[in-house]
Formats: structure tokens, sequence, C-alpha cells
């Protein structure tokens, strides 16, 4: 709750101010358009702001262009609003097809066949002034920090991974096969996170190539998002190891649950502060623990017992890529059983336009 009061403070004040300037500075008699097109292209989540506002005045323009056509064609009507809001869907569509794109063009084209040509000049005025303030709140004053958006995905990601670990212990110790259904929908909740963090990656790519606050500084977020990449092959080695587990004999998985119950452990952890570069050279020395607590493979093993043994090696290879640790020096670790490895300081990127509140970050768009 506490965290959405910044985001609303600010729709809040923008609107406000849109209305302000309508009202004010152009004169509008009625400038209802133009706090709501900041409301809508500010209400979506951090880092996509900016090109919500986009989006949305492209919807707008595409709408009114479509419907001036139109009733120059075929005058006011029924039919040229049928015909005006198919032609503005379609326009929406070839550039670039989003679901706010869609309606505004609709909707533009409603409005300037219903109301006539000047309400939608004036709506695409509205739609200019509301985005170009949402646009100056979004980019300039209150910039989402690409970072953070990075940082609160990877959390949330590795903390799904970690409870989903947790759950194949209890269903190793317990034996119920509710709980193994239980530790499967976890993981494929921890699989939707994956797809938040794709997202957040995109959101955080562009919050470093458009706002001004960010340009020339992009290579910190780079690479701090080919990191995050890791944690979908991350997530597969989680699955493949909780399926190889608990697909082998009773007698045989408790030799693993150490292992899998020190890697759950260390997911936590790092979820709790993904970007502290001691946290995550404690993570690299915990997951290399966690692969000596694996069962030595004696000559002739099952097959299954040596899945479940390279199902633990995959999670621990995956968590030092995370971290950063290079390829070869964490195999070489792992073949050693040595926890003795040095992690890199994580990517860290600055606020410099404004001072920074209260010795910590300031809160991103």
């Amino acid at each position: 709750m506490t965290e959405n009061l910044w985001p609303v403070a600010q729709q809040t004040v923008a609107a406000t101010l849109s209305w302000w300037i309508a009202r004010h500075v152009i004169h509008h008699h009625q400038p209802v358009f133009a706090p709501i097109t900041t409301l809508v292209a500010l209400n979506t989540a951090r880092g996509g702001r900016g090109t919500n506002a986009v989006r949305f005045v492209a919807g707008v323009v595409a709408g009114v262009l479509v419907a001036e056509a139109a009733v120059a064609l075929l005058g006011p009507g029924y039919p040229t609003i049928a015909l005006a809001v198919f032609l503005a869907i379609l326009a929406a569509l070839v550039v670039g097809g989003e679901r706010v794109t869609m309606a505004q063009a609709a909707v533009s084209a409603v409005i300037a066949v219903g109301t006539g040509i000047q309400a939608g000049s004036n709506r695409v005025v509205d739609a200019l002034l509301g985005a170009g303030v949402a646009l100056v709140f979004s980019q300039l004053l209150f910039p989402a920090h690409p970072l953070a958006l990075l940082r609160r995905a990877e959390s949330g990601t590795l903390a799904d991974l970690a409870e989903a670990l947790a759950l194949t212990v209890r269903a190793v110790d317990g034996g119920d096969a509710g709980q193994r259904e239980w530790t499967w929908e976890h993981l494929r909740a921890a699989y939707a996170r994956l797809a938040e963090l794709g997202e957040a990656r995109a959101d955080a790519g562009t919050a470093a190539r458009r706002s001004p606050v960010w340009w020339g500084r992009r290579e910190p977020v780079e690479r701090e998002s080919r990191y995050a990449a890791g944690l979908d092959l991350l997530g597969a080695s989680c699955l493949t190891l909780t399926r190889t587990v608990l697909a082998l004999d009773p007698g045989r998985r408790a030799d693993f649950t150490p292992a899998v119950a020190e890697l759950s452990r260390t997911l936590r952890s790092l979820a709790a502060a993904p970007g502290d570069h001691a946290v995550r050279q404690r993570a690299a020395e915990r997951a290399l623990g966690a692969a000596a607590l694996a069962p030595a493979l004696a000559d002739g093993e099952a097959a299954e017992t040596a899945a479940a043994a390279t199902g633990v090696t995959m999670v621990v290879l995956d968590v030092l890529a995370f971290v950063g640790v290079p390829a070869d020096e964490a195999r070489e670790a792992v073949r050693a059983r040595t926890t003795r490895v040095r992690v890199g300081a994580p990517p860290t990127l600055r606020w410099t336009s404004a001072p920074r509140l209260g010795g910590g970050s300031r809160r991103g768009a």
C-alpha cells in the first residue's frame, strides 16, 4: 500500500497540472482530455510510462485523421462512424497494435465523427498536452531507475524459486502427493515471475535509452540485464532438480535433501538484496557448499541418481553465473568442491540529476 502512494501522488499532481495548463494557458473551454491523457499515460508500471504516453498520442492522432477522411468521403452518419472506427483500429494495428493505441484510436474516431471535427482536433491538442506533462514527470522529474526495476524483479523471482525448492524438501520429507502437487504449482508461479522479469528487462532498457538522466550510462544496466537473463536458466534448473529428486526411490531422496535445502536458503538470502556485493559473495559460497553436500556418485550409479546430482550442479552453476562468477572459474570450483571463489562487484548506477533523498535512491516513475 505504502509503495503505491508515491505513484498516486505523481498522477494526482500531473493531472492537476495538465488541467491548469489546458484551462489557463491554452484557454481550452473543456480541458477534460488533457488530464485524462496524463492519467492514462502514467497509470502503468514504472519504466513503461513514457512509452504509454507515446502510444496514447499515436492512437488519438490516428483516430482523428481517419475520422476526418471518413467524414470528407461519406459525410456524417452511422456508416461514417462504423468506417472510421474500423479504419482507426486498423491504423493503430499498423503503428504497433498495442491495446491503448487501438482503444484511443477508436474513441477519438467516434468523438471526431459524433461531435464534429473540431472536437477531434481539440482532443489531439489535449492528448499532446497531457502526454507532454506525463513525459516530463516520467522522463525528467521522476524517471524510473533501471537497476531498481531489474533488482525488484530479480528479488521476486529468486524468492519464488527458493520457496519451490523449500517445498521440494518438504515433499521429500513428508512423502505426500498433495505436497508434490503444491510444489509444481509453485514452480509454475515462479515461471510467471520469469515472464515479469522479462518485462522488467525491457522496461529497464527503455528507461536507460530514453530518459536523459541515464543517457551515456547504459553499460551497468545492460550488464545487470544479462545477469537477470540467466535467471531463466536458473528457473529451468530448479524445475529439473525438483523433478529428478522427486523421481528417486524413497531411500535415495533423503540423500539430496541437505543440498536442496541449502540451495533454497541460498536463493532466499540472495532475494533479500540481489544488488549487494557481500550478499552475492556469500550466496556464491553457500551455493558451492550446497554442491559439496550432494552425495558423491559411485561407479554404476543409477541414471536417476546421476540426473539428480546433475540437477544440483546446474542450479549451483546458474547461481554463480547470476552473481557474476566467470563460467570457467565456476566449473572448476564445483569440480574441486571448494567454496573459494571471487565475485565481482555488481553493477551500480547513481542519480546525478538531483540530490539523493535521505541518502537513498530517488523514487522512480
